[in-house]
């Protein structure tokens, strides 16, 4: 057993003594039939903690998170007893937060949120913890008790969400909580509620959920505890409360870090209380201890006002929290704790039920609370605590029966949802639904149709093989139920920055707290007073889910501003992204521009990261102060980076900036300079070895070569060294095919290897067949050398040509797939490129490629020989007949030029000798 020993004979006396010595007696009586051992100690000790708690001078009151029963049972209580002090377990912190739900509709959460944390992990950022309220809950009723009550206190107790996460096991926090669409509304939070309980191992789980003939735990409590409960009386409340709490307390395995927190915990509240008596003096009769039944059921020292234990209460890290309610719904607080879908939808609808039956009037947060207190009731003397366990444990349940009306109108109910949902649903169906229903209660051992025998018998009988529509009958009768109820937070309660938002966007004209869909359309020419809101929404398009603000039309890059815009906007759906915006600023713009300053100075960030910033507050900010020191940033990024693996994410942004600034300004600011002039020395010294490194792609050495080669003109008109360039070329000595092509392509670029030059080594691959499997990585390199030299477009061209032109079938079939693959995996954004060339290269038309011939192909015609004077020309014309017979077999007609000596010219043409020997003379 878990957690210190309570001796029975000091705290309970003997066997047969106190109010729960019969029940006692029964337990242990059992316990032997069943064999001695750990069983006799679990009863026993069951019969103890409920005593134990009943005694305590502070009234426990047990309760469970979103249980129907334990708030009917709370709301009766507090008109009975009017407690001065109302002690609840929830995070100290979040007290301010509660006078804020007047503004509200629920279901709504408390939130803690922190994104500079210190004390914690960095990764574990941003912190957040969520404590949804709905109004069918215990905490809920004592809260609009003591805020509309003038006169109570309302003390939370429970440890701040800074001991949250002190007390978090550093493993389970670092796994960290799947994101899903369900719990949307929270998140990722880490949830906080008022009494978790459930059995905390499976075997006893699918035990009571086997016998108990349900399918989950959520069935299993609304049919053994919500529904015996409703109608309890306090005292009998009380007692089975804390003797469930004591049961799955004790069957909790032993040496569970969960039991540690939750002992924790508790020697925390009990401190809190203490303290707070102490300082205010206050009567523990006047006070109301709110908890869950787990907790009530406590065996630390600390327990109880004369607790003989010490806790030393830790201090808070300078973790900075900021806090704020966010809507929530049924959906989000079922995925977040575990709770079957539609569980909390039945419990409210359970609760309206109850309150219904028993004329019970529940408290509720208004606008304003009562101007005067009732008058002031003496408190009833305590009375002695009796056994009601015993009775409720042994009595037989009261007969309830058939709500026959309830049932009809769920199944009407269900058949024209079903109707409306595609179904092909009738009558009929609505009196099968009726009977399966009562059918499968009477199976199940039940008094009467439960909801979920009700929705067992709406899937059997209506949904049969199929769904026609969007939604399943399971999902039909949970909106029949209550449907998944969403809460909203009021203006007035929401941070400073969600209300500037919808301050700023309210020429748009809609209702922008609504959760539809909406769709404004901006005309900004004809209404220019929008662009204020076309600023602030494209903004919001930054920093919050995509899904709440959707551009259809419209954009915004740089050099560019539209005319019209169409956006879909979903902010009252997304209100939970908008309100922690105002957790880290007071303006939009002040978010943004904090959020490009850390991301600029976070350890990962490099050089593409701080061009990204900049371009960012080029098109969102407009402050070219910042936008300058976002740029100096980049510059340090640059110079120290010792990799090259963003190389071409930088020459892509850095490229768009100079356009932008070349275009705008009418010089380049002073960081763009220094970018260019980084970067050249930068890209130079790193250059031969990115060319023999394994490690650096094709495309990065390619980016390398782009930036050096493409902003020269730039970078020598600012400083730099055109030898530094050839130098660094000269030093490069690449093995790998690809890079080989791309530092030929180099010294092609800056005339270090003419272009015939280059021609010749490409038909020498072409030609060499120990070469042709790897021409694909060379022809790579080439394409990918179009990004420092586009010039040699043609040539690629040329000699992609002329690879299909002269490799036989036998090699260019097996060539073709990894010709693609590596033109596909490595020069994807250069294709295009070449296709732009071919069509300028290739004839447009089919006719006009039957006589085409290339360019690389057409050579001019000989000239006409003739045979020089000398002993071979006279050979060759005296004795004709071999040259003669050569000629036939090359199938060529044997016409011998007429020979022409140099002295036969002359003599033949004198004029030109004379005027020579003439102009000599």
């Amino acid at each position: 057993m878990t957690g210190p020993a309570i001796d029975n004979a000091t705290d309970l006396g003997d066997v047969g003594a106190g109010p729960f010595g019969g029940l006692r007696g029964q337990l242990l009586g059992a316990a032997e039939r069943f064999g001695s051992g750990p069983v006799a100690e679990i009863l026993g000790g069951l019969v103890e903690d409920v005593d134990r708690a009943l005694r305590e001078p502070l009234e426990i009151f047990p309760v469970c998170h979103h249980s129907p029963s334990s708030a009917t049972a709370m709301a009766r209580r507090l008109r009975e007893k009017r407690p001065k002090v109302v002690y609840l377990e929830l995070c100290e912190d979040l007290r301010p937060l509660l006078d804020e739900l007047h503004n509200c509709t629920l279901p709504v959460a408390l939130q803690s949120f922190a994104t500079d944390i210190d004390g914690f992990p960095a990764k574990w950022a941003p912190l957040s913890v969520v404590a949804p309220l709905t109004e069918a809950s215990a905490e809920y009723q004592a809260i609009s008790y003591a805020l509309t009550t003038p006169g109570v206190e309302l003390v939370l107790v429970d440890r701040s969400t800074d001991h949250v996460f002190q007390w978090e096991p550093r493993e389970d926090a670092e796994a960290g909580n799947a994101d899903d669409d369900e719990t949307a509304l929270h998140g990722d939070a880490v949830g906080v509620e008022i009494g978790d309980l459930r059995p905390r191992f499976a075997e006893l789980e699918e035990h009571l959920l086997h016998h108990g003939k349900v399918r989950h735990w959520s069935e299993w409590w609304d049919q053994y505890v919500e529904q015996p409960l409703v109608d309890a009386d306090h005292d009998t409340y009380r007692q089975v409360m804390v003797l469930i709490g004591s049961l799955f307390r004790r069957l909790r395995p032993e040496g569970s870090d969960r039991t540690a927190v939750d002992e924790d915990r508790e020697r925390y509240m009990w401190t809190r209380m203490r303290e707070h008596l102490a300082s205010s003096g206050a009567d523990p009769a006047d006070c109301l201890y709110v908890c869950g039944a787990f907790h009530a059921a406590s065996r630390v020292e600390e327990f109880g006002l004369h607790g003989t234990g010490t806790f030393e209460i830790t201090p808070r890290t300078a973790t900075r929290w900021q806090y704020g309610l966010i809507p929530s719904s049924h959906s989000a607080i079922e995925a977040q704790f575990g709770l079957a879908p539609g569980s909390v939808s039945i419990a409210a609808a359970t609760w309206a039920k109850a309150l219904r039956r028993s004329g019970l009037k529940p408290f509720r947060l208004g606008k304003r609370a009562p101007k005067k207190a009732p008058a002031a009731k003496p408190p009833a003397p305590q009375a002695p605590v009796t056994d009601r366990l015993s009775d409720f444990l042994t009595a037989a349940p009261a007969t309830d029966g058939l709500d026959e009306q309830e049932l009809l109108g769920w199944c009407v109910d269900i058949v024209r949802l079903a109707r409306k949902n595609g179904y092909a649903s009738s009558t009929a169906d609505a009196i099968a639904v009726y009977e399966t229903s009562i059918l499968l209660a009477g199976i199940r051992g039940r008094r009467r149709p439960t909801p979920y025998d009700f929705q067992d018998a709406a899937i059997t009988c209506i949904e049969k093989d199929a769904v026609p529509g969007r939604r399943d009958v399971a999902r039909l009768c949970e909106i029949l139920l209550g449907g998944d109820r969403v809460g909203e937070v009021g203006y007035d309660a929401l941070p400073p920055l969600a209300r500037d938002v919808l301050d700023r966007l309210k020429p748009l004209g809609l209702d922008l707290e609504k959760r539809t869909i909406q769709r404004a359309l901006l005309n900004l020419d004809a209404d220019p007073h929008l662009r204020p809101c076309s600023d602030l929404l494209w903004i919001l398009r930054r920093l919050v889910p995509h899904d709440a603000v959707q551009p259809i039309m419209g954009s915004r890059r740089l050099g560019e501003r539209s005319i019209q815009e169409s956006w879909d906007l979903a902010i009252g759906r997304n209100m939970r992204s908008i309100v922690e915006l105002g957790y880290e600023g007071v303006t939009i713009e002040q978010v943004l521009e904090q959020r490009l300053r850390k991301a600029v100075h976070a350890p990962q960030a490099t050089a593409a990261h701080a061009l990204e910033a900049v371009e960012d507050a080029i098109l969102y900010l407009g402050a070219r102060r910042f936008t300058d020191e976002l740029g100096a940033r980049a510059v340090e990024l640059l110079a120290a980076e010792r990799t090259v693996d963003d190389a071409p994410e930088v020459l892509r942004r850095v490229r768009r900036l100079l356009t932008h600034y070349q275009a705008t300004e009418p010089e380049l600011p002073e960081w763009c300079q220094a970018f260019v002039t980084a970067g050249y020395a930068h890209y130079c010294t790193l250059l031969p070895t990115a060319f023999t490194d394994d490690a650096t792609g094709v495309r990065q050495v390619a980016a390398m070569l782009g930036f050096l080669l493409g902003m020269e003109s730039l970078a020598l008109s600012l400083g730099c060294d055109h030898t530094q360039l050839e130098l660094a070329v000269q030093q490069s000595h690449p093995e790998a095919p690809a890079k080989v092509a791309l530092l030929w392509a180099a010294q092609t670029q800056l005339g270090l290897l003419p272009l015939d030059e280059l021609r010749r080594r490409c038909d020498e691959l072409l030609d060499n067949p120990l070469v042709v499997p790897s021409f694909p990585l060379y022809l790579s390199g080439f394409v990918q050398a179009l990004e420092p030299a586009p010039a040699l477009a043609s040539l690629v061209v040329e000699v992609l040509s002329k690879a299909f032109a002269r490799l036989p079938d036998t090699v260019l079939l097996p060539w073709l797939p990894k010709l693609i693959t590596t033109l596909k995996d490595h020069a994807a954004e250069m294709v295009p490129v070449l296709v732009r060339e071919a069509g300028r290269t290739f004839p447009a038309t089919t006719q006009a490629l039957d006589a085409w011939v290339p360019p690389w192909s057409a050579q001019a015609a000989p000239p006409p020989s003739t045979l020089a004077g000398g002993p071979t020309s006279e050979l060759l014309t005296t004795h004709p007949a071999t040259c003669d017979a050569v000629a036939a077999l090359l199938g060529l007609s044997p016409d011998w030029p007429t020979t022409t000596t140099g002295s036969a010219l002359l003599t033949e043409y004198p004029t030109t000798t004379n005027a020579i020997a003439a102009l000599l003379n």
